[in-house]
């Protein structure tokens, strides 16, 4: 099995230098985060003096520092090497999915190409947290791939009705949201045909700056013009809940400042955020932690996984399901802050998931 990874190179070029600067910004970031350059050069696998010798270089080229040493308290960044640092996590938070979805397909055309290829599981689902980490532990297995694809909830319904893929991710609000919700989605969904897989839930909510100081405490807060607000695609199942708590609490999202500002995924929204950019997001709580955010939750979602029944009688998929009930990988999720195994790989039917929730739903 070939894998493939696409990653960013930040080259900087000026007028009459053709050949550019090539700046490492995960050794600038180590800096940031340890506050040393010899355990920042320790962390990224290069010399202490081959990391002066870079510092120097770049900052040579740009024509001020990049950092700066402080008796009694280590190294830390200047400001211009913290605007560089910041745009490189905004823009990996931003990109990675689709720097992932196009080593996929390269992945999937080379390997189909190869003798002997490995059963493979075609898997559509939102960017998120745990469904990285359900990746990271299937690309372990011998003999076994996954062709995953980060799409939209209703465009991962659609590629599952096409034959586009085999499992299908769907994350649906727990409360009074649930019913509208499953509203949008259930024509694509028959009880006779499709099954439901259990996976995790994951808290929901808003992104502040360390310390909220601005007090942010519910969505009517977004109303204030002071607010710096940083909102999910409008194709995201993210956005789609976002207004939809807005309009349960009669807000009107467009008077919201930066509405209109858009990131495309839970980390980027968060990146945003913590450079300075905004004082506030949606998303994720474990997006937040991952850059030392305040969290205030809205809601809680459950995440899920929809096939046909055919597919659960597959050598692939019973792999699957094993790695979701296995102690590894719920371990694992406990660890990402704002998640919880809720009965993982556990199968179920339509009717179970939808029509009684649905009811629970509009009976509160």
């Amino acid at each position: 099995m070939i894998r493939i990874e696409i990653e960013p190179i930040w080259r900087f070029t000026r007028e009459g230098d053709p050949a550019g600067n090539a700046v490492m910004l995960e050794l600038l970031n180590e800096i940031r985060v340890t506050g040393k350059i010899s355990e920042a050069a320790d962390r990224t696998n290069i010399s202490y003096r081959h990391a002066w010798n870079l510092i120097e270089k770049w900052s040579a080229f740009f024509g001020v520092p990049l950092v700066e040493r402080r008796q009694g308290s280590g190294t830390s960044l200047t400001v211009f090497g913290e605007k560089l640092v910041w745009a490189g996590q905004r823009l990996r938070a931003r990109l990675g999915p689709q720097f992932q979805n196009l080593a996929q397909e390269l992945e999937t055309e080379i390997n189909q190409l190869l003798p002997l290829g490995p059963s493979v599981i075609r898997l559509h689902a939102s960017h998120g947290f745990a469904v990285s980490k359900l990746r990271e532990m299937l690309d372990r297995e011998k003999d076994l791939g996954v062709d995953l694809r980060y799409v939209s909830n209703q465009n991962s319904l659609v590629s599952l009705a096409h034959d586009g893929c085999d499992l299908a991710g769907m994350h649906l609000p727990q409360g009074a949201l649930r019913k509208r919700s499953i509203d949008a989605c259930k024509g694509w969904l028959k009880p006779g045909v499709h099954r439901v897989i259990s996976f995790v839930t994951r808290e929901m909510g808003l992104m502040v700056r360390p310390g909220n100081p601005l007090g942010i405490v519910s969505p009517a807060h977004l109303l204030n013009p002071s607010v710096r607000f940083v909102n999910r695609d409008p194709d995201s199942g993210t956005r789609l809940l976002f207004d939809q708590i807005l309009d349960q609490q009669e807000l009107d999202g467009p008077s919201i400042n930066g509405y209109e500002q858009v990131e495309f995924t839970h980390a980027a929204v968060a990146a945003y955020v913590a450079s300075g950019m905004a004082d506030v997001g949606f998303g994720v709580e474990a997006a937040a932690r991952q850059f030392h955010l305040g969290f205030v939750r809205l809601v809680t979602e459950d995440y899920f996984f929809v096939c046909r029944k055919q597919l659960l009688e597959t050598e692939a998929m019973k792999r699957v399901l094993a790695i979701m009930r296995g102690e590894e990988f719920q371990a694992a999720i406990s660890r990402l802050p704002g998640y919880k195994c809720s009965d993982a790989g556990a199968v179920k039917t339509v009717s179970l998931v939808f029509q009684r929730s649905a009811s629970a739903s509009s009976s509160k």
